[in-house]
């Protein structure tokens, strides 16, 4: 990472300090407890692979993937592995705009301070996010001593804490529940290990994307202000942002918005995938999957509190709910038209990823990929 002044336009450092010290506290575990949560995640994690692959058929039989690593952490591990992605992918954004900030002394000492505030906004935003996720397939992490990841850079991640918490607050069976889980994040991982041009595709999207920014950068680090501001109270409850837009529409180009148009339609198609691998998969391995799909989708629909709403929006976290739903609906409308085998045509090149616009009509995606190859 470029600096002016020897400093950074985000304190990473500072980012991860601030979030694991401002993350809430886990559930209630006695160390006896923790270990056998972990082992039984592992265990889950690798039963996963063989139902997945199983059910989704996207990996032949005698083509073996490349392994990546399955970690089970705690809320500051995950933390820590998503600075590490976040400073990678951001990478040629923040060297663009330190290109924009002014020189000589003053803009040092403005680029240290900047840094270090970014930082703190930052471990805010992330404090937030710690205690929500319950797994995550890692795509573009950089390998850390204590975070390793496969030559791709992936890795998988369940968070083990924020698993417990909503077992415990569903009511429901622990140990279906974790297995349900992992069904849904092991799906995530076999897209990318057996799709090979998967991860080079989205990184060169985002990229792009990056790569149309011509927004002042402190406007960007106003978004993050205001977002901390919700996130610590500093903002009043429930008032409204610009048009209500997530930070990423705020900020956006044109040209980012066809680029966004087109990420929106790839993740809406990888998380109702995972959605609809997990219902698949579920009844014949997760004996009360019934009860816990109609718990976590009522928990989803409710929401929490207005603060938590607001800042949902702010992040574009609404947004990433309606892609478990709209992809859920393609992949289980394809599947019911073409079979499985050809569903997963469209795993054949980016050219046959559906569009924003297919991902509402699926028909239209059988249209073209389909009818139009057998005509």
């Amino acid at each position: 990472m470029t600096s002016i002044g020897g400093a950074e336009m985000v304190d990473w450092n500072l980012a991860v300090a601030t979030a694991t010290r401002f993350v809430r506290p886990g559930p209630d575990v006695s160390r006896d407890e923790a270990r056998a949560v972990v082992a039984e995640l592992r265990r889950h994690a690798r039963a996963s692979e063989e139902h997945v692959r199983g059910f989704t058929r996207m990996i032949p039989d005698d083509h073996e993937p490349e392994d990546t690593p399955v970690l089970v952490v705690d809320r500051a591990g995950w933390v820590r592995a998503n600075v590490a992605g976040f400073r990678e992918l951001l990478k040629p954004l923040l060297e663009k705009m330190q290109e924009r900030r002014t020189g000589g002394p003053t803009g040092a000492v403005l680029g240290a301070v900047g840094g270090k505030v970014t930082g703190v906004e930052l471990g805010m935003l992330l404090s937030f996010l710690a205690s929500r996720v319950l797994g995550q397939y890692e795509t573009f992490a950089p390998a850390t001593r204590d975070l390793p990841a496969g030559n791709g850079g992936g890795r998988l991640l369940l968070v083990a804490p924020n698993i417990v918490h909503v077992e415990r607050e569903l009511e429901v069976d622990p140990h279906d529940f974790r297995l349900w889980v992992c069904l849904h994040e092991e799906t995530h991982r076999t897209q990318f290990t057996g799709v090979p041009w998967l991860r080079d595709h989205l990184e060169g999207e985002i990229q792009s994307f990056l790569a149309q920014t011509e927004v002042d950068p402190m406007t960007v680090l106003e978004r993050l202000r205001e977002a901390a501001q919700s996130l610590s109270g500093a903002r009043p409850e429930g008032e409204e942002h610009e048009s209500g837009r997530s930070l990423v529409e705020l900020v956006q180009t044109p040209a980012q918005r066809e680029i966004l148009g087109r990420l929106t339609a790839v993740m809406s198609l990888l998380e109702g995938h995972a959605d609809f691998v997990m219902d698949g998969v579920g009844p014949e391995v997760v004996r009360s999957v019934a009860e816990i799909r109609e718990k976590f989708q009522q928990r989803r629909a409710r929401g929490a509190s207005r603060l938590d709403l607001a800042l949902r929006k702010l992040l574009g976290l609404d947004a990433k709910l309606r892609q478990y739903r709209d992809g859920e609906r393609f992949v289980r409308a394809v599947v019911e038209e073409v079979g499985m085998d050809g569903f997963n045509r469209v795993w054949t090149s980016p050219n046959t990823l559906p569009t924003k616009a297919e991902i509402a009509k699926p028909a239209d995606w059988v249209a073209r990929v389909h009818r139009k190859a057998e005509s």
